[in-house]
């Protein structure tokens, strides 16, 4: 690499694809130090690198960008730099919004690895091919008059399109092979409820067969690759759908031929250790599996037979969960002071409300693990057991042996506990068997479901626990939601829309912040503008004052405006926090949190 190289002028375009060349494009355009690229080079030349896609050997070397110091060039960063120079569009390939049978159909495998392409969508007039190499166009006229479409190239990063070729081709080919056996064994699709539910009874498919085994592993290795929190395997008319849930919301992945979806089904099944001949009744089932990059990740199965078959739920437990703190849950410092002065008491009740998916077993497992130290006992009794923890001491809920939440805090009483973990008080039976044991020198966690934390006093009262016992052994009530977090990669600043702030902390009084973010869109967050959740927080202490408003009429407005008086943040100025310091948007915040009672 020459000095003129370094001082020629900038942003002249690339007319080749070699490392020589990339590497002079980059110091032109200030993205490379000249002594950077120059040692590059040297260290390229002395590596057999014909193999190997010169950006992928760029971004090998760890260069530092230049624009950014102590930030180093990735290899996307090189990629959307080499399409703006040859005037290609840049897309990075996102599993989630590809018909794999559609485009794997378009041109075979062996042409598409020996052309180093791959399709990404088609529709009637044109087909968008990505490419990794922008001077490769002899296979454009080729494949237009073979298709009779417009060919639009977009360039790719060269690691995704070789994994996703593979990938995709491979699971084409599974699926068709798995298709091909079903209709061999006899299982068809049929057009009624009667001949369904015969289907039901008597189809047989082999679930071992070796392409639904690779179909059912390439789809647990996507979902953790995606962010899923679960799996819906839904039974449709003609085909199965596969949903993942990611950040709370639903995407429609995949969809398979019905004997396929029924294959696929019976094979997690077999997994999780579950009945595969029982169709007519709901069954759970768990099984532990790795994720890509080795950790353990505990699977929790539920099926539930429907008018069109069995559909199948698969909830994915992060193996990061029980390692987080306290600050990564989301909790501010007062909340977290508040919630540390919970938990270090030496015995009383805890509850955690809110509805389901809204991170109640987040919270419980993560403060148990940071509390489960080696001179403590702590038990859990759960239905089901979410997570396989060896620090704690868990059972699972079983009625049909007379194993409820009740006799199991029953029974757990007679095992030396000092920290009890009830998965949900239910009934009168387990919140006066929780009651029992804070009164017995111990520390309880429960859940309820109830919308914010003053509720949870009055649903006690109404299931039946009397006045003077819940305030002998209630310490504090938490109510909960999760809210997505904006994109760190793309959000942007904007102003708070001041009639909507006033619109939330009514009739709370919270300075209007001068300014936040709001949701853009960008390719680490798949053009959604959210990546990740966080949690909102009500925390309630009871208080003398508070504990005098318990009675048998207790008025719940009252305990609110108590609450309130004593520094109870309530959900929706927790969400007002979140939004005042760029962490979500107050669309996001008011979708979640319950109304005001008079609205």
């Amino acid at each position: 690499m020459s000095k003129h190289a370094a001082s020629s002028r900038p942003h002249a375009t690339i007319q080749s694809l070699d490392i020589k060349t990339l590497l002079e494009g980059l110091v032109n355009d200030g993205l490379v130090k000249f002594e950077d690229g120059k040692r590059a080079l040297m260290l390229c030349r002395v590596k057999d690198l014909r193999r190997i896609h010169p950006v992928d050997a760029i971004a090998d070397q760890n260069l530092e960008d230049a624009r950014n110091p102590g930030r180093t060039l990735k290899q996307e960063d090189l990629c959307k730099w080499l399409a703006d120079k040859t005037g290609l569009l840049y897309e990075r390939i996102d599993p989630l919004k590809i018909d794999v049978t559609a485009v794997t159909s378009i041109i075979s495998h062996s042409y598409a690895s020996k052309r180093g392409i791959m399709p990404l969508r088609a529709d009637k007039n044109s087909v968008t091919i990505a490419t990794s190499d922008p001077f490769d166009d002899e296979w454009v006229d080729e494949l237009s008059q073979l298709l009779r479409k417009h060919i639009q190239r977009v360039l790719v990063n060269p690691s995704d399109r070789r994994r996703y070729t593979d990938e995709f081709y491979n699971l084409s080919r599974s699926l068709k092979k798995a298709t091909r056996r079903g209709e061999e064994d006899g299982v068809k699709l049929f057009q009624n409820l009667e001949k369904l539910v015969e289907l039901g009874r008597t189809g047989k498919l082999d679930a071992e067969d070796r392409h639904i085994v690779h179909i059912v592993d390439w789809l647990l290795q996507y979902a953790f690759e995606q962010r899923a929190s679960d799996i819906h395997l839904e039974p449709r008319r003609d085909e199965g759908y596969v949903r993942f849930r990611i950040d709370g919301v639903l995407h429609r992945v995949y969809q398979v031929p019905a004997n396929v979806m029924i294959a696929i089904v019976g094979r997690i099944k077999i997994l999780g250790g579950m009945d595969i001949a029982e169709k007519r009744r709901p069954l759970d089932g768990r099984l532990k599996t790795r994720a890509p990059e080795g950790a353990e990740v505990e699977l929790r199965l539920s099926t539930v037979p429907t008018a069109l078959g069995e559909k199948l739920v698969i909830r994915i437990f992060d193996p990061e969960v029980l390692g987080r703190s306290y600050e990564q849950l989301g909790l501010s410092e007062q909340e977290l002071n508040l919630w540390r002065g919970f938990v270090g008491q030496p015995y009383g009740i805890i509850l955690v409300t809110g509805p389901t998916g809204s991170g109640k077993t987040t919270t419980l497992y993560s403060t148990l693990k940071q509390l489960a130290a080696p001179e403590v006992n702590v038990s859990t009794i759960e239905d089901p057991i979410e997570m396989v923890e060896p620090s704690f001491n868990q059972i699972q809920v079983h009625p049909a042996i007379d194993l409820t939440f009740a006799t199991g805090v029953r029974s757990l009483l007679r095992q030396d506990p000092d920290i009890i973990m009830i998965g949900e008080i239910r009934d009168l039976e387990t919140a006066e068997m929780a009651v029992q044991a804070a009164l017995t020198g111990h520390l309880v966690l429960s859940t309820l479901h109830t919308n914010d934390a003053p509720s949870a006093i009055t649903r006690l009262l109404e299931i039946g626990v009397a006045p003077y016992l819940i305030n002998a052994t209630l310490l504090g009530i938490v109510a909960q939601r999760l809210v997505k977090t904006l994109c760190p990669y793309c959000k942007k600043e904007c102003q708070v829309d001041e009639r909507q702030w006033r619109s939330l902390t009514q009739p709370w009084k919270v300075a209007l912040p001068s300014g936040t973010y709001t949701l853009e869109g960008c390719l680490e967050c798949r053009n959604t503008g959210y990546l990740g959740r966080v949690g909102l927080y009500e925390m309630l202490k009871m208080t003398h004052d508070m504990r005098n408003l318990v009675h048998d009429d207790t008025d719940l407005a009252a305990l609110r405006e108590q609450g309130c008086k004593e520094n109870m943040q309530p959900l929706r100025i927790s969400g007002a926090r979140k939004i005042s310091t760029g962490q979500t948007t107050m669309e996001e915040v008011l979708r979640v949190i319950p109304k005001l009672p008079d609205s």
